[in-house]
């Protein structure tokens, strides 16, 4: 049987396979420090650059009605060999400055004649692929054009003999040979800059190799900085505000570049931006529950616009809100997992009332579960014994006032990560899905089960394709690829649930804006009970404002904001709820003391002790020793215990016994 003839595009395959063996030959060649004869050596570099190019422009010539029989993914294939082929000038390159000797370097020699006309070949390269790519636009479709325009040449960014120095912005350590490996803050001088991203740089011990150019930074510009950083300090009375403004935008550009530089390095997938609303919860408090949880003053500012009592039966007059409903996240399937060099600390997902410019609401967070074997899919409400932790509930509510056409609700998908390499912390957004809850008409959407596609990048950015595996090239038009195809595209399945009678009347109980667990509804509607009592009943007036002395008002909001200590309540109350009579569950005067005495024996203390390490989120450790402090049996508290020389606390503070409503509520 006569052989198999050779496709030109598996004949290219072949020929870098050789050309890479040498090149590979080559290096370790040069790696000896016996070696006697660079010259030699370093024609070598230079004749297998040049077969290397030729052999660039040969495949940039060829196209898939060239192959004698179909060739499966061609395109993918053809771009492979294309990078296989950069990397591999990239290498011969450096090789290639390394082998110079520095006399030829500092002076006009047969070197630069030689770099110039590897200039020159690369200029030719550069026009050759535009002509292809001319003739592809015209022989292909639209979608073909787009694809081929990001293909990546080989070329080297026209700098001259000109060195300029960089500072290292963090630390790199070469994962290949022909990388540098740097340290944070060292100067080096970048000789030439690749097209790709990869720039040739020497340091002060004269060696050479490639560096990702997100790390680094002009020197200028680091001295600029410190010079505006010392001007700022010594008028620090003056510019306090400036000072505040400049780090919050130096914040964001760092967030930026780590996320650029986890990008060059391969460790995120596309799509993969800083999370937002992340950003927003390290802000402050005016995105936590803690904030919103807080009456709402009315635009007088003498009363309340979210809080009244019926005047008949003394209890929180209920106020229905625009939207008022419970979801349940059951799901997110296909979700690209980070790269390696990055340790997942936590896989959430963040919601809150959105309206396609900023957010309205507290930001919710649940924690999301998932299988070692199958990452790509993350689960929420896991089955366990005892009683879910409200972190872990995929069962939520949410309640929005606001009148706006385009209200909806905005799902992000982030991680929370460390960097093995560095031990940085930071946290992703892996996309984001938004639910809008009312059509064009103004009517409410149906309630039911939604799968929401999740787009990349941040809901104020244009969108961008999470499916690293798909391509606009060959889309397919049968229904049957179009339904394997739908299998592969990120999903978040969201169920929408209408609201019982008893969760209704508890709902209408709660501030007009909130998202939350529902979970915690009980205890949040008995807290807003307490709080009416002490604003409209038992003040003297209307118009004081003076401190009230209540450890539950004033502490309570923060404990909504550390989940474990919620869990510590949630469990307490149910314990004491299961002594009472029906009647007595029914009877707000005896939920509102059993509200006092539990919280007052359960979490309270635990908020103020001395042993209690501060929240940290998705850090193991910190959370293990929480736990072990809320859960131990010896951690019985009562009166006996926390007047206990064994006892520990925080050094007292009037703040923490008293309820300011000027600095509390909402204005």
């Amino acid at each position: 049987m006569p052989p198999k003839k050779r496709g030109p595009l598996q004949t290219v395959q072949r020929d870098t396979d050789v050309i890479k063996r040498k090149v590979d030959a080559l290096v370790q060649q040069a790696a000896q420090p016996d070696a006697s004869d660079w010259t030699e050596t370093f024609e070598k570099c230079k004749e297998l650059k040049r077969a290397v190019e030729e052999m660039t422009k040969t495949l940039k010539k060829l196209s898939k009605a060239d192959e004698p029989a179909p060739v499966g993914n061609y395109d993918q294939c053809k771009r492979d060999e294309e990078k296989r082929l950069l990397n591999l000038h990239e290498r011969l390159q450096s090789l290639a400055l390394q082998l110079q000797p520095q006399d030829e370097i500092a002076g006009p020699s047969s070197s630069q004649t030689e770099q110039k006309s590897d200039e020159e070949n690369s200029e030719e390269i550069d026009e050759s692929s535009e002509d292809e790519d001319t003739e592809e636009e015209e022989a292909h479709d639209d979608d073909d054009a787009d694809s081929d325009e990001e293909d990546t040449d080989i070329g080297q960014t026209a700098t001259g003999q000109e060195t300029v120095s960089y500072v290292a912005l963090s630390a790199f350590t070469g994962e290949e040979e022909g990388d540098l490996s740097i340290q944070k803050g060292e100067v080096l001088k970048v000789l030439s800059k690749n097209k790709d991203g990869w720039w040739l740089a020497q340091n002060s011990n004269g060696q050479k190799g490639l560096v990702p150019k997100t790390f680094l930074k002009k020197d200028s510009e680091r001295e600029n900085e410190d010079e505006e950083e010392s001007e700022e300090e010594q008028e620090s009375d003056v510019k306090s505000s400036k000072t505040s403004n400049w780090n919050t935008v130096r914040k964001a550009v760092t967030e930026i570049d780590a996320t650029d530089v986890l990008a060059a390095m391969g460790a995120i997938p596309p799509g993969f931006r800083p999370s937002n609303l992340s950003r927003h919860l390290e802000e402050g408090t005016s995105y936590r529950a803690s904030h919103f949880i807080q009456p709402k003053l009315s635009q007088s500012q003498l009363s309340f616009q979210d809080l009244h009592m019926d005047p008949d039966t003394g209890k929180v007059h209920g106020r229905p809100s625009r939207v008022s409903l419970i979801l349940t996240l059951w799901s997110c399937r296909m979700i690209p997992a980070p790269g390696v060099g990055l340790q997942v600390l936590s896989r959430h997902v963040r919601l809150c009332a959105f309206n396609g410019t900023q957010v309205l609401s507290n930001i919710h967070t649940v924690r999301a579960t998932y299988n070692f074997k199958s990452q790509k899919t993350w689960s929420f409400s896991p089955r366990m014994t005892g009683m879910l932790p409200c972190l872990l509930d995929g069962d939520c509510f949410l309640r929005c006032d606001s009148e706006s056409p385009d209200l909806g609700i905005l799902f992000e998908l982030g991680v929370t990560y460390i960097r093995n390499s560095t031990g940085e912390r930071g946290d992703l957004s892996c996309g984001w899905a938004f639910l809008k809850l009312f059509d064009e008409s103004g009517a409410p959407i149906t309630l039911r089960t939604q799968e929401l596609t999740i787009h990349g990048g941040t809901p104020f950015e244009r969108d961008t394709d999470m499916d690293t595996t798909s391509t606009k090239r060959g889309y397919p038009t049968g229904v049957f690829q179009q339904m394997l195809l739908s299998r592969k595209v990120p999903k978040l399945v969201v169920k929408l649930k209408s609201v019982n009678t008893r969760n209704r009347v508890l709902l209408n109980l709660l501030p007009d804006t909130i998202v939350g667990s529902l979970s915690t509804v009980h205890l949040l509607a008995t807290y807003r009970q307490i709080l009416a009592d002490a604003l409209l009943l038992d003040r003297v007036t209307m118009c004081n404002a003076d401190l009230i002395c209540s450890s539950v008002l004033s502490s309570f909001p923060d404990v909504l904001d550390q989940p474990d200590l919620i869990d510590a309540f949630r469990k307490s109350w149910t314990e004491s709820e299961k002594n009472l009579r029906r009647s007595d569950k029914r009877d707000i005067n005896v939920l509102k003391q059993m509200f006092v005495s539990v919280y007052m024996g359960s979490v309270f203390p635990l908020l103020y002790s001395a042993e209690m390490p501060t929240p940290c989120w998705a850090d193991e450790e910190v959370e293990s020793q929480r736990a072990r402090i809320i859960y131990s049996p010896s951690q019985k508290i009562s009166v006996e215990t926390m007047l206990s020389s064994q006892c520990s606390h925080q050094a007292f503070d009037i703040t923490q016994v008293t309820y300011d409503l000027i600095s509390s509520a909402q204005h």
